[in-house]
Formats: C-alpha cells, sequence, structure tokens
C-alpha cells in the first residue's frame, strides 16, 4: 500500500510545528510524539500500519527536526504547545501517545487537562513517579546525568551525531538491524545543528523541574491510560504500574510488546499499532 504522507508547518503557540499525516482526514485520530535520539519518523512504520484504518499524526518536537521554537524540555511546557496543536487541528476522539520523552509529554498533558479520550504512554519512566529515583541510581543510565552538563554534550557530539545515536540503538534494541539505516540517518540529520542538539539534551536538563511539576500535579486522573514496556527492555512492569497507580493514574492498563527493546515502535511497528489500534477500541489490554 502507497502511503499519502501530508505534510504542513503549523503555530502551536509560539513554535512552530512540522507535522505529517497519513490515512483519512476525517478519520479517529491519533496523535504520536518521539523522545530522544527521536524525530517525527521514528512512527512512520505504526503510521503505516494505521494509516488504512484512522488519521495518523505525528510532528517533530521543538527546535528539532522541521520544528522550531524553544521550551527548554519542560514536558509541561511542550504539553500545552502540543494542546495548541490539538485544538489547531480540531481533533476529536483523541488518543496520545508519546514513546520515551514523548511519553514524559503524554504523561503531562494527561495530568494538566481533561481533553484526551485515551493516553499512552510507552517505553519511559516519568520524573518523579516510581520507579524515577531508582532509574537516576542505575549506572546503566549514566546519559542521564551527562546530557544535564551544560555545552558538553553539544560540543562532544556535534559531527559525530550518527555514531553517538548508534550506540543507543545498538544497545538498547533487541535486534539493532530493525532500526535502519535509513530511520538512523534521518534521525541524526533532525539533530544537526547546535540548536537542535541543545533541544535535545534539554529534554534531559529539565527532568528537575519536570519530577517538581509532576509531584504538583496531586488530582487523581480516569482518562483510560495504556502503558507500555517492551520484554527486552530492563526494569519490571508491575513496579511502573505501581508508581503510576500511585500518582494518581486510577483508568491504567499495561501491556508488553514482545521480541522489542527499548525502540519499540520502530522494532515491531505492526505489533505496536495493533496494540494501540485495539487499546483504543476497546477490544485490546484492559477491555
Amino acid at each position: 500500500m502507497s502511503i499519502e504522507w501530508r505534510h504542513r508547518q503549523l503555530p502551536a503557540g509560539d513554535v512552530s510545528l512540522h507535522v505529517v499525516e497519513a490515512g483519512d482526514p476525517y478519520g479517529r485520530p491519533y496523535l504520536f510524539l518521539h523522545g530522544w535520539p527521536e524525530s517525527w519518523r521514528t512512527w512512520e512504520g505504526v503510521m503505516a500500519a494505521g494509516a488504512a484504518h484512522a488519521r495518523v499524526i505525528a510532528l517533530d518536537l521543538p527546535g528539532i527536526g522541521e520544528s522550531t521554537g524553544d521550551t527548554g524540555g519542560s514536558k509541561r511546557l511542550l504539553a500545552q504547545v502540543i494542546r495548541d496543536l490539538v485544538r489547531h487541528l480540531d481533533l476529536d476522539d483523541l488518543t496520545l501517545i508519546g514513546h520515551d520523552a514523548g511519553g514524559m509529554i503524554a504523561y503531562s498533558y494527561l495530568r494538566q487537562y481533561d481533553d484526551l479520550s485515551r493516553a499512552i504512554i510507552m517505553n519511559t519512566v516519568i520524573p518523579g513517579v516510581d520507579p524515577w529515583q531508582e532509574v537516576l541510581a542505575n549506572p546503566y543510565v549514566w546519559h542521564f546525568g551527562f546530557h544535564t552538563v551544560p555545552a558538553l554534550p553539544e560540543a562532544l557530539v556535534q559531527g559525530r551525531q550518527a555514531a553517538y545515536f548508534d550506540y543507543f540503538y545498538d544497545v538498547l534494541s533487541a535486534d539493532p538491524a530493525r532500526i535502519t539505516p535509513r530511520s538512523r540517518a534521518a534521525h541524526a540529520a533532525a539533530y544537526t545543528g547546535d540548536a537542535a542538539l541543545t533541544a535535545g539534551f534539554d529534554l534531559y536538563r529539565a527532568f528537575t523541574q519536570d519530577a517538581l511539576d509532576n509531584l504538583a500535579l496531586s488530582l487523581p486522573v480516569d482518562t483510560p491510560t495504556l502503558y507500555v514496556r517492551a520484554e527486552a527492555e530492563s526494569g519490571d512492569l508491575a513496579v511502573y504500574e505501581r508508581g503510576l497507580r500511585e500518582a494518581g493514574v486510577r483508568n491504567l492498563t499495561t501491556a508488553m510488546v514482545p521480541d522489542a527493546g527499548h525502540f519499540a515502535q520502530e522494532e515491531q511497528p505492526a505489533r505496536v499499532w495493533r496494540l494501540i489500534h485495539e487499546f483504543a477500541s476497546g477490544t485490546g489490554p484492559g477491555t
């Protein structure tokens, strides 16, 4: 099936977002948020699988790829940007899906606003929500600290984006070959300039404030929420589930993507789409 990708630059508050759509423009909308080191293209396989059934929408986060603007990496502010986009596109019956840092943004959106029909958070830990402190103490998550150092990551990674990003794709994937050369090249290109690298590292530099912002969101929420991890990913799914419930996410279910690591959406795009679609349609996990 040939996919028609519709590209637009759209205003959202003080930023300009590169937004990519496919599928039925009047169908049920699914909005995808990428993490690091990714661009909108991390969702290309999932969107291709879903385009026959729905309106699928992805974007480059502000400052990354073809999007412009600066939020300092704050997930609270990024959630505001996404809400501006949701209102601009007049998205009804929306399922918001976020991977990695995009999952942190989806969580902030879920806790701040009440206009989502569903939220899906993938392959991430939420700042301030258990097991946050355990993850911070894990020496294998060394890059969380390194990326917060002012200016140094930019100085060391500039011009070496592909090699640096490849390390994470190779170490965190069940099968690194599933992160294709085309996808790797697209992600590296999205962080070519100094400003784009900073926008990516700022996602980490904001973690301390993100945790404080999340801890201040004390009211429980009942929006149906799916939390997803992958089979080859470290961390006990039950611990993440308990942390989210204790934080006030009451209508929560969980799922595991088989034969995948951290980059599940690229490693198993058809399975990930099926999981998303079944959850949104009421025929999947937790229904």
